[in-house]
């Protein structure tokens, strides 16, 4: 049976994914690529590389995050994040944002360990996405 998840809830998969599948548009087409991430204070955090992504969140602001839980064909749960890029430029903020980023995930590869860890390295973007609507549904 489908259910709506309420808002939560939806929070509480965007906690706990691991990975989300951040969604922008590049020259008119959906564009979906995986991202590691951190959900708080009504956003989701990211950092990437200059790159196809980037241009476009750029070009047009407007990104939706989807987070899936699957623990079985008939028990998982699902939902999206809307909301605007947002590049942080701030030093005070990147370095905040990257260091969580890399207490979540601290096996990055190497090379973008040694990236991350220059702050002034302005090869790495770091962006949130400021979430103005969310949705969510769950099978069980």
């Amino acid at each position: 049976m489908i259910n709506n998840l309420d808002s939560e809830e939806i929070q509480q998969l965007l906690q706990s994914a691991r990975v989300g599948r951040l969604g922008c548009v590049v020259n008119g087409d959906p564009y979906v690529v995986p991202i590691n991430y951190e959900f708080r204070d009504g956003a989701i955090y990211g950092h990437s590389l200059p790159g196809l992504k980037i241009s476009a969140l750029r070009d047009n602001p407007r990104a939706c995050v989807q987070v899936d839980k699957i623990e079985s064909d008939l028990r998982w749960q699902s939902a999206l994040a809307f909301g605007n890029f947002e590049e942080l430029k701030d030093e005070a903020q990147r370095q905040e944002a990257l260091t969580r980023l890399l207490a979540k995930y601290p096996l990055l590869t190497p090379v973008e360990w040694s990236m991350v860890q220059d702050a002034d390295n302005q090869d790495v973007i770091v962006f949130r996405i400021n979430i103005d609507r969310m949705t969510g549904v769950a099978w069980s």
